[in-house]
């Protein structure tokens, strides 16, 4: 019986302080969720203070974050800064005649990053911008764009190197041409950016274009090289009916100014993926060059043409002044309903497809057909003479992102390289490209 008492009262000892754990535990508890929910409570009172801070900011024109392909910081008094560039990777193949005399190698299939681009630009108070831009697709950093502009009005004055005032097609940016070369008179004539001085003035309908520029920032590093240009170009741009309507001409003047001067004009067989030129003066004696070139284009709805000329005469001292001539004619059609070919400030722009990939539709689709010329044979000069069929596709699954396909056929008369004993055949081009900007 005393065992028994005694085990009973062992066991309440036991049971009495776990008891009261038990009840300690479950106050603890009950403490820690109150706490969780005033949290909760402080939490949702500071978002809410945090997004009214963010409004009120964004009203007093604190620094804002667009994005344009990529981020755009916009702050307050008209500071901005974005960071651009463009990757593009292309494969091409020359189907020439097996008798045409240069090494295998040249010819055929290649792969290369036409350009790989990286740069920012933006905008500062008081009406000026910026933009450095480079390429490092050769492996080493060549400079494109590196200007300052200043806007007055509807004037706006660039300093550094940038384009000068040529025909539409090289006016517009590479991103947004409708082959993956441009016509080759662009390339023959040696159209390029310059490092020099421009102003433009932009009106409702007329675009006025005109600078004097040294050489390339290349070239400029050559002590001998001391030439200038004097670069100028008018557009007229009005709209017809629910069409856009684009005119324009241009006139170009250069002094090499060195005594030793050469010039040569030469355009590869519609690919960039091959150096050789089937077309090619070779190198001339000049002391300077002058060309004028002229423009048209009509866009609307998913149609748009184009057709362009232009003519370069090397200047040369103690023979005859060669004129060469080159140009294009181009008709496309959208595929995809409700698309249309971009166009502002004078030049073909981007394509905003009206059902993108990323919205659950096809993206835009561009059929595209065109007729190159370029003839290098004048006052002694036999440097070829090309014609290029060519047809090309586009697929534009969202605004930054474009796949290129295209082929051409060209027809060689008086060609630079000959195949066999032969200067008059034919060669087949086709190329592809992948490319993003932003």
């Amino acid at each position: 019986m005393k065992t028994r008492i005694i085990l009973l009262c062992a066991a309440a000892t036991i049971a009495m302080p776990n008891a009261a754990l038990a009840q300690a535990t479950s106050d603890d508890v009950a403490a820690m969720r109150a706490e969780i929910d005033a949290l909760k409570k402080q939490i949702s009172a500071l978002s809410v203070k945090v997004e009214d801070g963010a409004k009120a900011a964004a009203k007093k024109g604190n620094t804002e974050v667009k994005w344009k392909g990529a981020p755009e910081l916009e702050g307050e008094g008209g500071w901005t800064f974005k960071p651009r560039g463009r990757i593009q990777l292309d494969v091409g193949t020359v189907n020439a005649p097996n008798s045409i005399i240069l090494p295998a190698a040249s010819l055929g299939t290649a792969t290369e990053f036409r350009r790989l681009n990286i740069g920012v630009d933006g905008t500062l108070p008081g009406g000026f911008g910026y933009r450095v831009e480079a390429d490092l697709a050769n492996s080493s950093a060549n400079l494109v764009d590196v200007w300052v502009t200043y806007k007055t009005g509807k004037a706006t004055i660039t300093a550094g190197q940038h384009k000068t005032f040529s025909s539409l097609e090289e006016m517009t940016s590479d991103v947004f041409t409708s082959f993956q070369e441009r016509a080759s008179f662009n390339s023959a004539f040696n159209f390029e950016r310059r490092v020099g001085l421009s102003v433009a003035y932009a009106g409702k309908d007329i675009l006025l274009q005109g600078g004097v520029f040294s050489a390339n920032a290349a070239d400029l590093n050559a002590d001998s090289n001391n030439s200038y240009s004097l670069d100028g170009r008018i557009v007229f741009s009005p709209k017809i009916g629910k069409g856009q309507l684009h005119l324009g001409a241009s006139a170009h003047m250069r002094e090499f100014n060195d005594g030793l001067a050469s010039t040569r004009y030469r355009a590869r067989p519609f690919v960039h993926t091959t150096d050789v030129r089937l077309v090619d003066t070779k190198a001339i004696t000049a002391s300077g060059d002058y060309s004028f070139g002229l423009e048209a284009a009509y866009i609307t709805g998913p149609f748009h043409a184009t057709i362009e000329g232009h003519q370069v005469t090397a200047k040369r001292t103690g023979f005859a002044n060669p004129s060469f001539q080159g140009g294009y004619a181009e008709a496309g059609i959208f595929l995809t309903k409700g698309d249309t070919i971009g166009y502002k400030g004078g030049t073909y722009d981007r394509i905003k497809p009206a059902n993108p990939v990323n919205k659950g539709g096809l993206g835009a689709l561009l059929l595209n057909g065109r007729y190159d010329y370029i003839d290098l044979n004048n006052a002694g000069i036999v440097g070829g003479q090309q014609s290029t069929y060519g047809a090309s596709l586009i697929w534009v699954p969202m605004e930054y992102v474009r796949f290129i396909a295209n082929y051409g056929h060209l027809e060689l008369t008086d060609a630079a390289i000959a195949a066999g004993t032969d200067r008059n055949y034919g060669v087949d081009s086709f190329g592809v490209r992948a490319q993003l900007d932003f």
